[in-house]
């Protein structure tokens, strides 16, 4: 059996397991709640244990699926356990309401809320720690993957951050695109796969078809260019392949629905969170007596300015001299509180008022700093393409990326959103959001050295 025949079957496995275990708490819960309230005989019935069993299996799989909850070995252990608790989160959600309709007993909500929110809690737990040995015997199993990489002439420090997933990938090698083709051949015959980055267009097409030719593996650090061809529509009217790019942005219906959704969604969540933000603007009060809100002009759609809401996290007049000073790693300027809702994205709670306003959106490209948007645009001026649509409290580049990636890798981030965009791309990434909240690098501020290349505009 092939490796990546082994590793497609060893996530079977897992998510098998993984509903499995789920679906048999449920049925216990299920089974005990339709005993106890068995008058007629009624829902005890083979029919709705057989729907009821065959409901929740099909929901947890399709969730799990659509939540990545069964990438084991893809993902990291955190990710894996906070997508396993996001699935039993929804499916239960939704069983509440199935199992009230299947056995009519909508007066029992009460009840069945509260058996739900036990199920939960226990699932989470026993999930979770199933999740563990299911990563660390994958690892064991399948070592990391011994890669060469061929680049080009920019520096990147991509092997650095591949290099860093170290259970997984492992740059052994790397050499220059300008090496000669038969060398080539004998290095890329030693390792498992080959990472392109940044190399001319003509010699990625030579790379690519001498893997093509080894049936390895490929892994490529587009340009902008490959990005928006990737999303491109499939036309087949004469007898050559052709792609299509639109080009076209968002529909109208595209957006009044986004609207709808941001308005909504913005309104329930200041509702829910407001005890957060009494407790939070009590304690920036109480810190230092400064000024609970900071407020900072941003760009959103069509490069509009508007004023971004946030809680104060740092001290007053963080940035006295009028110049931008990106958070560092070991930043003295920030609060014992702001440390805190730094940490648990507290902070970014007010802007939900930028959203029900319209000057942001739920989901859309990380709203900058006017200054920092004309430096990127001066350096890359492709990056005012992330302006077609309007910024957004968390995002594509927000999930997948860091606080302190790369303006040209927020920028093809955002892109692959703005390409790709539906709403249920929306959902998804919001359920992602919710994810990241487990991984600590997500937040991992500047370096000294990011810092300054910032300030000098070589970023």
């Amino acid at each position: 059996m092939a490796k990546g025949e082994g590793k497609h079957l060893y996530r079977r496995i897992c998510a098998l397991i993984f509903i499995a275990v789920a679906t048999a708490m449920f049925m216990f819960v299920w089974v005990r709640f339709a005993r106890s309230h068995n008058n007629t005989g009624y829902m005890m019935g083979k029919g709705n244990l057989g729907m009821a069993l065959i409901l929740y299996v099909v929901t947890f799989a399709f969730t799990g699926h659509a939540l990545r909850a069964f990438s084991v070995g893809v993902e990291r252990k955190a990710m894996i356990m906070a997508s396993v608790v996001l699935t039993a989160f929804t499916t239960d959600a939704v069983e509440i309401l199935i199992s009230m309709a299947i056995t009519g007993q909508f007066r029992y909500f009460d009840e069945l809320l509260w058996r739900y929110i036990l199920l939960f809690l226990v699932q989470s737990a026993v999930l979770g720690l199933i999740a563990i040995p299911m990563v660390d015997l994958y690892r064991k199993i399948f070592p990391p993957l011994q890669i060469l990489e061929v680049y080009g002439d920019a520096k990147h420090g991509l092997h650095r951050r591949i290099n860093g997933i170290r259970y997984k990938y492992h740059i052994a090698e790397m050499v220059h695109y300008s090496i000669s083709e038969e060398d080539l051949k004998d290095r890329i015959e030693k390792y498992d796969a080959v990472v392109i980055s940044d190399v001319p267009p003509e010699y990625k097409n030579k790379v690519l078809e001498l893997c093509l030719d080894r049936d390895k593996r490929v892994y490529l650090a587009p340009q902008i260019s490959d990005i928006i061809i990737r999303y491109s529509e499939e036309l087949n009217v004469i007898d050559t392949p052709l792609f299509l790019c639109r080009n076209t942005g968002m529909t109208v219906t595209e957006r009044i629905v986004k609207r709808i959704f941001d308005i909504v969604f913005s309104f329930i969540a200041l509702i829910v969170t407001s005890p957060v933000f009494l407790i939070t603007a009590l304690a920036i009060k109480a810190e230092d007596r400064g000024p609970v809100f900071f407020r900072q002009e941003r760009c959103t759609v069509g490069g509009r300015r508007f004023m971004i809401l946030k809680f104060r996290s740092m001290i007053v007049d963080a940035e006295k001299d009028g110049r931008p000073h990106p958070v560092g790693e070991k930043d003295d300027r920030i609060t014992k509180v702001g440390k805190v809702i730094r940490a648990l994205r507290i902070d970014e709670l007010p802007q939900l008022i930028n959203i029900l306003a319209g000057s942001m959106s739920l989901v859309g490209p990380r709203p900058e700093r006017v200054e920092h948007v004309e430096l990127y645009t001066a350096e890359i001026p492709e990056f005012a393409f992330r302006s077609k649509v309007k910024a957004g409290l968390t995002g594509y580049a927000q999930v997948y990326g860091k606080y302190n990636t790369s303006a040209l890798d927020k920028l093809k981030l955002d892109l692959i959103y703005i390409m790709n965009y539906s709403f249920l791309l929306d959902l998804q990434i919001l359920f992602d959001t919710v994810k990241i909240l487990v991984q600590k690098e997500s937040t991992e501020g500047f370096t000294e050295e990011r810092i300054s290349e910032i300030h000098d505009g070589r970023e």
